[in-house]
């Protein structure tokens, strides 16, 4: 008999699961290369013990399955700082981390102290032999070239790595916008790097308000269902205690 409400409920869990990564969509409108997320539901069948043939022999819940990131490019934006790189296509800036490598689509580079390429937490960036790419005092004119080659007007100081993955979404969130995973990292064979760009978010606030308005009214439909049924136990109940009454 609480079977409505239950599936009413498994619903109302995914909406408010839904709600939050649209949340955070929003909250990262303006990230330098962040990726949407969407939420990844699927049908859950659970037997039931009904002999009602109209109920049917199984329930039909919702099933949070998990994020997907949507790994379209973002716009790309001309800054004008000759540390600011864009990736077009695949693939991901490589940053070392005390934990260990970490990948991102961030760009936004400067140089530390010593003349060492990080990114705006200090984490030093990755060449192709995932050594920290370092610039002597003198070397101001600094050029990247599309397949990562860094050269100053003293010549050649390093190549930039980008790594690509078998499996993307494999790839999970590890905070400052970084992410990890367990894969080994493939070096690209022919990057393109944009100098003085850098890529913006890929989320489409438009998009995600339409998507958060969508759900508070779904969500709504699902607690008006859920106080219905509730009333409808109520009368059941109170209907059955006054026959019990009435016969005794």
């Amino acid at each position: 008999m609480e079977n409505t409400t239950y599936i009413a409920l498994s619903r109302q869990a995914a909406l408010w699961r839904q709600m939050e990564v649209v949340a955070n969509n929003m909250a990262n409108a303006n990230t330098t290369g962040y990726k949407a997320k969407h939420m990844l539901f699927s049908e859950y069948l659970m037997p039931t013990r009904s002999t009602n043939r109209a109920v049917g022999d199984k329930l039909s819940f919702v099933q949070d399955r998990g994020e997907v990131r949507d790994d379209r490019e973002g716009p790309i934006t001309q800054t004008g700082n000759p540390l600011d790189l864009a990736l077009h296509g695949d693939g991901y800036f490589q940053v070392e981390t005390e934990a260990g490598m970490r990948y991102t689509r961030n760009g936004h580079f400067r140089l530390d102290e010593g003349g060492m390429l990080v990114n705006s937490d200090g984490l030093a960036v990755m060449d192709v032999r995932d050594q920290p790419i370092i610039f002597a005092p003198n070397e101001t004119k600094i050029n990247v070239t599309p397949d990562g080659t860094v050269t100053t007007e003293n010549g050649l100081v390093a190549k930039l790595k980008v790594a690509t993955f078998a499996n993307p979404q494999d790839l999970r969130a590890a905070g400052g916008g970084l992410l990890e995973t367990a894969q080994t990292p493939d070096i690209a064979s022919r990057p393109q790097i944009a100098q003085r760009m850098l890529e913006e978010s890929n989320v489409q606030p438009v998009v995600e308000m339409t998507n958060m308005m969508t759900i508070l009214r779904e969500y709504e439909a699902n607690q008006n269902i859920i106080e219905a049924e509730n009333n409808r136990m109520i009368k059941a109940m109170q209907v059955l205690s006054q026959t019990q009454t009435a016969q005794g």
